[in-house]
């Protein structure tokens, strides 16, 4: 007899596992999700006045170095090359992100070969910040007060809500310098973007006779009885009900408007003055040059932190939030049946590539292994 599974969440965590558990013929798998959509924050459908294919929850790039990953979704859906070449609005002027060598050329109005623009970005960095702990000291250290305060102190401030001074210094690694002209803003080997969008891929990897989808249904964890064993791919706080506090969390809103034409002539453009209330603005028609539409659609988009109803984004884990997730990790750790995966319910900044390689790796170990013996989170918060 088949064991049952009960998931909650219809994102690429919640579906990937679920297809892959119940291809082994072991499983019949109940998926739950809250929101009327699949796919989570990488929802996508078409806009209704201009045609565009729109990144509903913000615009998500597919990049890789998992070629497994990659393989896995262009099994389920088309994927074209796309290259994000983001650029960012400061208060000397419009430059290429991530920092580069056209980006060091034009800021510093000079004209440096690679070697050359690596001395002098050297020599920029305050080299009495000897081991960096924030955000702040980081960028001080590395690229000097000019970069830190034309890139990143406003866009920082404004996307985390509190001074960079306060945030760990390992945000920051996620964003390279180049001393070449290399303006891809990301580094992967497979870079892409489904032509018929992210929900239509998770709708495929979902349509499964073993599988029942449930939208605008909440998998309670009190129903964990009905099943065997349960992911929980929500909030990890949320699963408790909220016992021991709040863990932090940002959320986005977004300002549509419509336009004739071509708005921005790119498809992501940063506005790093504190000064402007907004971080970015994204056209969506461009995350899909392979069409041709008449009218465009863009957001403004704005982060504040995550209260009430809101959608939560990423966890801010600054120190206070790392001491309550401790505490969450312990009644987790204690749950029987239940496994915690995904960005909220491991409390990690993920991109949906890893999200993805982390369900893939573990229906594998579910596979094998006695429901006794599953892990109690896809990848533990703290590693």
């Amino acid at each position: 007899m088949k064991k049952s599974i009960g998931i909650a969440g219809a994102g690429f965590a919640g579906a990937v596992l679920a297809r892959e558990l119940v291809e082994s013929g072991k499983f019949k798998v109940t998926v739950f999700d809250e929101r009327n959509h699949v796919a989570g924050n990488c929802h996508t459908s078409r806009d209704e006045e201009t045609g565009v294919m729109v990144h509903q929850y913000g615009p998500h790039i597919f990049n890789t170095d998992r070629e497994d990953v990659w393989n896995y979704v262009n099994y389920w859906g088309k994927f074209e090359p796309f290259v994000n070449r983001v650029k960012a609005v400061t208060e000397k002027g419009v430059f290429s992100l991530p920092i580069n060598l056209l980006t060091i050329n034009q800021f510093y109005h000079k004209k440096l070969n690679p070697a050359e623009a690596r001395d002098f970005v050297g020599s920029l960095g305050d080299q009495s910040i000897k081991e960096p702990k924030t955000f702040e000291d980081q960028a001080m250290k590395f690229l000097g007060k000019d970069f830190y305060k034309n890139f990143f102190y406003g866009y920082t401030k404004k996307q985390w809500g509190v001074e960079p001074s306060e945030l760990p210094a390992s945000i920051l690694k996620r964003l390279p310098v180049r001393f070449n002209y290399d303006d891809n803003y990301y580094d992967k080997k497979f870079q892409g973007i489904p032509i018929s969008g992210y929900s239509e891929i998770v709708k495929r990897i979902l349509d499964h006779n073993d599988i029942e989808l449930r939208l605008g249904q909440r998998l309670d964890p009190d129903r964990k009885r009905e099943f065997d064993h349960i992911f929980w791919s929500g909030p990890m706080d949320g699963f408790f009900n909220f016992k021991e506090g709040k863990l932090g969390y940002r959320t986005l809103k977004f300002e549509r408007f419509v336009e004739n034409g071509d708005y921005q002539g790119n498809p992501v453009i940063n506005y790093c003055e504190e000064a402007v209330p907004y971080t970015r603005v994204a056209e969506h028609k461009h995350f899909a040059p392979w069409e041709g539409h008449e009218k465009t659609v863009y957001f403004k988009e704005y982060s504040k932190i995550c209260e009430g109803t809101d959608t939560p984004y990423y966890p801010l884990r600054l120190s206070k939030d790392k001491d309550l997730l401790q505490k969450y990790i312990q009644l987790a750790e204690r749950e029987e049946k239940v496994t915690f995966i995904g960005r909220l319910g491991t409390y990690r900044y993920l991109d949906m590539h890893v999200v993805i390689g982390e369900s893939l790796d573990l229906a594998k170990k579910c596979k094998i292994e006695d429901l006794r013996n599953w892990p109690k989170f896809s990848v533990h918060p703290i590693s």
